[in-house]
């Protein structure tokens, strides 16, 4: 074949460090467009970008130039470094080390969506390690849990 296709839909998730809650009211909006920017800046279509006081999720599509890896260190470090420049509130703002990447089939992408832009009814009787613990239920990815928190 002379053509390299594809078509990677990927939904990520990651926490603040140590899950603080530092993601407030008054920058969630602007800091999901940045990282939609970040993203569409590295040809990762962003296709809905959302989270809680803690963490966040990213549905987009993976750029065949660029490994996953790479996707998510730019995102968390361009972010990070941006945040921290808007007020002193945010200066020790920092990402966990980990994340979670999870395939999403084509025919489920409205619903990823629709669950990424009802994170603040979602979290109301959820906790993100609940949440993160049953995305690793349903992939059936197996871990030690004393190894996914920092």
């Amino acid at each position: 074949m002379s053509q390299s296709l594809n078509k990677i839909y990927v939904h990520l998730v990651f926490s603040t460090k140590h899950r603080n809650s530092l993601i407030s009211n008054s920058i969630k909006e602007e800091l999901f467009n940045y990282l939609g920017g970040i993203c569409k800046n590295l040809e990762c279509n962003p296709i809905q970008v959302g989270g809680y006081k803690d963490h966040v999720h990213i549905l987009c599509l993976l750029s065949k130039k660029i490994p996953l890896m790479k996707l998510i260190e730019e995102v968390k470090s361009h972010s990070s470094k941006w945040i921290k420049t808007k007020g002193k509130e945010f200066e020790n703002f920092y990402w966990q080390n980990g994340y979670g990447a999870f395939s999403v089939n084509p025919s489920e992408i409205e619903i990823v969506k629709n669950y990424i832009m009802v994170q603040d009814e979602h979290h109301k009787t959820k906790s993100f390690q609940e949440e993160f613990l049953a995305f690793l239920k349903k992939y059936d990815i197996k871990c030690d849990e004393r190894y996914i928190w920092d």
